[in-house]
C-alpha cells in the first residue's frame, strides 16, 4: 500500500526525474498549512488524462467560486487530487484560499493515460481516517477499472461519512454506471455537464462547496435563498 508523506505528496511512486509535477509539489510544500479551524474539508479530484484539457482549463477558472460560496457558510479547506499518465496520481496540501489552489493548478498539464479512480477513492479514505472530510468531488468522463473494486472502497467512504459528488462530462455509459454507484454508496450525488456550457459545472461545484462548508443546512439555504437548481438536484439525491 502506498503511503502519503509530507504536505504535497504522490499517491503512487514515480521516477525521480524532475518534472512540472515535481515543481507542483515543491510549490505546494512551501504553502502554509491552514490553521486548525471549523472549516469544512473537501477533496477536489480531477481526471487529467488527455481528453480532459478543456475541462481542466474550466476547473481552473471556476474553483474560486467554490471558496466564495463556502465563505458564506463557514469557509472551506480544499485538497486537489489528480491523475494522468500511467500510474501518476498526486495530491496537494489542504488549502483555504482560491489563489493557492489556482496557482497549483496552473503548473499541471494533462497527459495521456488511463483512469485511476480507485487510487483517488483510497486516498480520500485514508485522509478521512485521520481527519474528517465532508465531501469528495470527482470530475471525469471515463472509467476503465473494476466496478466492484470501486464500489467496495466507496462503501468504506460512506461509513466514514464522506459524500462523493461525481460530475460526468459526456454520456459514456460505463462511466455513468460507475459514477452513479459510487455516489449512491456514499450517500452523495451524480450529475452530468457539458464543458461548452460551463455555468452548470460552476453551479454544481458551488453547491458542493456550500455542503462541504456548512452541511445539508447550507445546501438547503442555497436551494431556497438563491433558487439554485444545482443545489436542488444534489439535495434530491443526498442521503
Amino acid at each position: 500500500m502506498n503511503r502519503l508523506m509530507g504536505k504535497g505528496v504522490a499517491i503512487t511512486p514515480k521516477s525521480s526525474a524532475k518534472s512540472d509535477i515535481d515543481q507542483f509539489l515543491d510549490a505546494a510544500a512551501k504553502l502554509p498549512a491552514p490553521a486548525a479551524s471549523g472549516r469544512g474539508r473537501l477533496v477536489f479530484a480531477l481526471d487529467a488524462t488527455m481528453s480532459r484539457q478543456s475541462t481542466w482549463d474550466l476547473a481552473q477558472t471556476v474553483q474560486t467560486k467554490m471558496f466564495a460560496t463556502a465563505a458564506a457558510h463557514g469557509g472551506l479547506e480544499v485538497q486537489l487530487v489528480y491523475y494522468r499518465g500511467f500510474g501518476e496520481c498526486k495530491a496537494s496540501p489542504f488549502m483555504s484560499g482560491g489563489q493557492g489552489l489556482a496557482g497549483l493548478m496552473t503548473k499541471i498539464s494533462v497527459g495521456a493515460g488511463q483512469t485511476q479512480i480507485e487510487k483517488v477513492l483510497r486516498h480520500v479514505r485514508d485522509e478521512a481516517r485521520k481527519t474528517p472530510i465532508r465531501a469528495l468531488v470527482f470530475v471525469g468522463d471515463a472509467m476503465e477499472e473494476q466496478l466492484d473494486v470501486l464500489a467496495s472502497v466507496a462503501g468504506e467512504l460512506g461509513l466514514l461519512g464522506v459524500k462523493a459528488f461525481l460530475f460526468q462530462e459526456g454520456r459514456d455509459a460505463i462511466a455513468e454506471q460507475a459514477f452513479r454507484q459510487i455516489a449512491l454508496l456514499t450517500g452523495g450525488a451524480y450529475a452530468t455537464f457539458d464543458s461548452s456550457a460551463p455555468e452548470r459545472l460552476v453551479a454544481l461545484l458551488s453547491a458542493v462547496a456550500a455542503y462541504a462548508a456548512g452541511g445539508r443546512r447550507a445546501l438547503e439555504f442555497e436551494a431556497r435563498a438563491r433558487g439554485a437548481a444545482a443545489a436542488n438536484l444534489l439535495l434530491a439525491q443526498l442521503r
